[in-house]
């Protein structure tokens, strides 16, 4: 079930994302990914139970460090990034150092962003553990941590050195997390493949079964899509903002939540749907492929509303701070179907909000 390796190529840069089952099984492997003397594992409360002693026995040749966090998106602030360079601090961490992310979205994006401003940059493994990991966040180099204000406002882009996802530990994920995570799988189909898109329908059944073939086709796939887009604009300067089809939406709901409601998939999943509908009350898109989209997303479990008690202003303010916003306006990934995404900076506000309180 080992799928071929990809690389997501970064002009003279690269670095290897390993997709498989019983990765972490070989220590050998998980050792060579740690090329100097020091490393921290960052991880949280529900993994290191499960996974954590097998890969702290796959670096007992090095001065290795263990920071366990709790786990929830709540935990994704400064303060958890002050613990985790305090760890580096007392582990006397030198720039030959690896912080070494085992975990899900959190995790990754909060180690990544410690292993970006430690030293002024240091060596990042990632290790996920959660389909939208997996799928999303340990690839490209995006880390951050989320204020009251929003989400992902405090951060840096800074490559992983390697990517290396190991199949068996979506066998303990709980099944919720799955469904969040696929999520982010559809979004591949409902940006850039609508192929995809279509074989996600025929397989929505296996995928829930965690049929391991199915599984790693979707991730070997996903994983494909944001390597290229990644490899073309490293920086989200253009083509990488498609990635965030739903995003505004959904991190919006998210911070006004207060980073206790929806997890992140759940979200990004109601935010595509709102987007999807908002091209096509603009005239962008057909209707059908908006019924599709969200037909697809309930077989899975994810909402596609938003969440009762939610007030479409303030929703909109908070999507006027989002990070993708430029000069005061509202950017917007909209699409014109499946498989046809867009960048869209003219949608007048009053539109937007009709959608909010629709």
């Amino acid at each position: 079930m080992t799928r071929p390796e990809l690389q997501v190529e970064l002009g003279q840069r690269r670095y290897p994302i390993h997709i498989g089952r019983g990765l972490l099984d070989a220590p050998e492997s998980l050792a060579a990914l740690v090329t100097g003397r020091h490393a921290l594992v960052v991880t949280d409360s529900n993994v290191a139970p499960h996974y954590l002693a097998r890969v702290q026995q796959a670096l007992a040749g090095k001065t290795t460090g263990t920071l366990v966090l709790p786990a929830g998106e709540q935990e994704k602030t400064l303060a958890r990034f002050g613990e985790v360079m305090a760890a580096l601090a007392a582990l006397g961490a030198s720039r030959d150092a690896t912080v070494v992310a085992l975990g899900g979205g959190v995790v990754g994006d909060l180690a990544g962003f410690a292993a970006a401003c430690w030293m002024r940059g240091v060596r990042l493994v990632q290790l996920p553990t959660t389909l939208l990991a997996m799928v999303d966040s340990s690839v490209g180099g995006k880390t951050a941590v989320d204020l009251v204000q929003g989400k992902n406002l405090v951060g840096a882009f800074h490559q992983p050195a390697a990517v290396l996802a190991d199949v068996a530990t979506l066998d303990t994920l709980p099944a919720r997390e799955l469904r969040a995570g696929l999520a982010e799988v559809v979004k591949y189909g409902a940006i850039a493949d609508e192929a995809f898109f279509g074989w996600l329908e025929d397989h929505a059944e296996a995928l829930l079964a965690r049929d391991p073939d199915a599984l790693a086709h979707a991730i070997f796939t996903s994983c494909a899509h944001k390597a290229g887009i990644v490899a073309r604009d490293e920086t989200e300067q253009g083509e990488r903002m498609l990635l965030n089809f739903g995003h505004t939406f959904g991190h919006a709901v998210e911070t006004e939540q207060g980073y206790g409601g929806l997890l992140h998939g759940e979200a990004v999943a109601v935010g595509m749907v709102l987007a999807a509908r908002l091209s096509a009350d603009l005239g962008r898109a057909p209707w059908s492929d908006t019924a599709r989209l969200a037909a697809l997303l309930e077989r899975f479990g994810l909402p596609v509303a938003l969440p009762a008690g939610l007030s479409g202003e303030s929703l909109l303010g908070r999507m006027k701070l989002d990070k993708k916003g430029v000069s005061g306006r509202i950017r917007l990934i909209l699409w014109a179907g499946l498989g046809q995404a867009e960048i869209v900076t003219d949608v007048p506000e009053d539109d937007i909000l009709a959608i909010l309180e629709g």
